[in-house]
């Protein structure tokens, strides 16, 4: 036969194992797979079960802890040198940095609720205000997030335009940590909107414009005491009616609350360019131009139905409001005793925090980072930042606001 002169190949008949190597290779890993997903589900299973019946217990720990980790706004009056008009520089800077890094919702009313509270117990001095932010961030993302999130300390610093140096951000971390007695567990406005969400069946525009609504809270002083919960109940109503859909009829509503809801939408004109730029994304639903739309019809329709009126002169009532016409101080704030309660201790000022007249020195800022204008404190109305001034102060930056202080050797 013809096939008998053909040359003779070893191969020709022989079955390489790499094949059936990899097909039980592969059917290893679907067996671990469909193992996995078995597990997951007699987890859920399990957790769905324990969930309702230890329900009110968790919701009753909550609600204490709450309680417990709630800052008062009276204390932050007290701080000598920092000042609310400070205030949204400082968040929008976290609101970017919590966007550049990915991290979680919660992360970022946990890292606002750590550093209001340690504003709450311990003077901070203004070149200290931008490091006490980037520490309870730092912690508020080991505390919640992947471990691969957490920002890494030297890009912080590159966000600060090189202003503090790499131990300067660990022992702040530690000494926020200390004076909060390492009780960092907070039941945040983001925990509570879930629940109620999930419970009303809101659709996702609506849990995102409630979102967006308790960031833009986060700027204001009048939300800072604020239970998360309240906070919730009310920003979910809020994005309701804004967005048209039908309210939750979910029981009466407290003086608290009602009070929470009226000073909301009192705060909603003119929010912050960041936060608004942050949620103008398809990502959030687009809910800031949305918010923008809702209230130009409203104001349409108030001055259709308006009658005509002489002029007269503006009242302080009748001013428009934004986010930065807060008040520098409550009233009596005054060094050493204010109301009968002592000052709480200074920020530790030594080698390691810089002193006041050397931390420019030791640290040069990039000629990129502009000095930003100091609000003068007699004046607090939307025209305040119009025109900025420049002067020759020191000041702490971050990626697209910077801070600025009011004494030519200190910066906050």
């Amino acid at each position: 036969m013809a096939f008998l002169n053909q040359p003779s190949d070893s191969t020709f008949f022989v079955e390489t194992d790499e094949p059936v190597q990899q097909r039980t290779i592969n059917m290893r890993d679907a067996a671990k797979m469909l193992a996995r997903n078995k597990q997951e589900m007699i987890a859920n299973e399990l957790s769905r079960l324990a969930c309702d019946e230890y329900l009110e217990d968790i919701m009753q720990h909550m609600r204490h802890m709450e309680d417990e980790t709630l800052p008062d706004a009276n204390l932050i009056d007290m701080q000598r040198e920092i000042q609310w008009f400070m205030r949204p520089y400082l968040i929008d800077f976290l609101i970017e940095a919590h966007a550049a890094f990915s991290l979680l919702p919660e992360t970022l009313f946990l890292t606002v609720n750590l550093l209001d509270r340690y504003c709450s117990k311990r003077v901070v001095y203004k070149q200290h205000y931008q490091l006490v932010g980037c520490a309870a961030l730092l912690i508020a993302a080991k505390y919640g997030d992947k471990k691969d999130r957490v920002p890494q300390i030297n890009e912080l610093n590159n966000m600060c335009c090189g202003l503090y140096d790499a131990g300067m951000f660990t022992q702040m971390e530690m000494h926020v940590l200390n004076t909060l007695d390492w009780n960092i567990g907070h039941p945040t406005v983001d925990f509570f909107t879930q629940l109620i969400v999930a419970e009303e069946r809101d659709s996702q525009e609506v849990e995102h414009m409630a979102a967006y609504i308790c960031e833009i809270a986060l700027y204001h002083r009048d939300f800072v005491s604020t239970k998360p919960s309240i906070m919730a109940r009310s920003s979910l109503a809020l994005a309701r009616a804004i967005l048209g859909k039908a309210e939750v009829n979910d029981g009466e509503w407290d003086h608290v609350e009602n009070v929470t809801l009226l000073t909301l939408s009192q705060h909603l004109h003119q929010p912050s360019v960041t936060l608004a730029r942050k949620y103008s994304n398809p990502y959030y639903s687009k809910v800031s131009g949305k918010l923008a739309d809702f209230l130009a019809q409203q104001a349409a329709i108030a001055r259709r139905g308006a009658p005509p009126s002489p002029p007269s002169e503006p009242t302080i009532a009748s001013k428009a409001t934004n986010v930065y016409s807060t008040p520098h101080k409550g009233l009596g704030a005054v060094p050493g005793v204010v109301d009968g309660y002592m000052t709480p201790p200074i920020t530790p000022d030594g080698v390691s925090f810089g002193q006041k007249n050397a931390t420019m020195k030791d640290y040069q800022l990039p000629p990129r980072c502009p000095v930003t204008p100091t609000p003068q404190p007699t004046h607090h109305t939307s025209s305040t930042y119009a025109q900025p001034q420049q002067q020759p102060q020191q000041h702490i930056a971050g990626p697209t606001t910077y801070f600025d202080g009011a004494s030519s050797n200190m910066s906050f």
